[in-house]
């Protein structure tokens, strides 16, 4: 009898449908990233076409920025509307984060919260370890928000704020502080800082004698809020995901 061979198919999927499915480029251009030497898996570069991967375990960067391969892993962005609470449900029936995400997913949870007065950028995943750094205040991430104040700002007020004013819960320092427009009586001004105690920009203006009248978050890390609509969600894209998975070193 004659001896029968078989060819076994190499385990994975090829780098670059891999990289076309994830929508970080036409399997075309994928192939000329991976040329470039711009792609590297589990911290490898790889410059020759044919690696495959499995989507699953392994960790992918492109141009050093990580990109998520799983299908179903959900990150998204959220424009909360003014008395929304930050919360998946609500005994009372009050108007939550919950009720624009219900069907979707039932492990999607809001990283972090912003409270019933406050508008701008949520962001809900089912991302658990990527949810629990974003948290986590050893990470640092730092969060854009844009108040108006009672006015005139004055000119010291910047560096009072970026050397620390003490709250009652220990000292509080910004970033990055910026008048973005004066009118008469009233300014908006734009603050950066990666604190995450309750109610902190609120308690920081308020202390300094410029107590807010409305905020609005509209960053986190490199995820911008831009033209959102208030109540709508999106999808995050690749680079924005990277800026996250970047800012807690994942």
């Amino acid at each position: 009898m004659s001896e029968q061979r078989f060819s076994a198919e190499p385990s994975g999927t090829r780098l670059q449908k891999v990289l076309s499915k994830a929508g970080v480029a036409s399997r075309r251009a994928a192939e000329e990233m991976i040329a470039e030497g711009r792609v590297s898996v589990d911290g490898e570069v790889v410059s020759q076409m044919g690696r495959r991967i499995d989507p699953e375990t392994a960790v992918v960067r492109v141009d050093g920025a990580r990109v998520q391969l799983r299908d179903d892993v959900v990150h998204l962005a959220l424009n909360k509307p003014r008395g929304m609470l930050s919360a998946m449900s609500d005994d009372r029936g009050r108007p939550c984060v919950g009720d624009l995400v219900a069907g979707k997913d039932d492990r999607l949870f809001h990283v972090g919260r912003l409270d019933a007065d406050t508008e701008g950028l949520l962001l809900l995943t089912n991302d658990g370890e990527l949810g629990h750094r974003l948290m986590h205040p050893s990470f640092e991430v730092p969060k854009t928000y844009l108040a108006e104040v009672p006015g005139p700002i004055p000119r010291e007020l910047g560096r009072r704020l970026r050397e620390g004013v003490q709250l009652a819960d220990g000292p509080v320092r910004v970033d990055s502080f910026k008048v973005v427009d004066s009118f008469a009586g009233k300014a908006m001004v734009e603050l950066v800082l990666h604190e995450g105690r309750k109610h902190v920009v609120r308690r920081l203006l308020d202390e300094v004698g410029h107590p807010v009248r409305r905020l609005v978050r509209t960053a986190i890390a490199g995820v911008q809020l831009g033209p959102q609509r208030p109540g709508s969600l999106r999808a995050l894209s690749q680079p924005e995901l990277g800026s996250l998975y970047e800012a807690v070193d994942l």
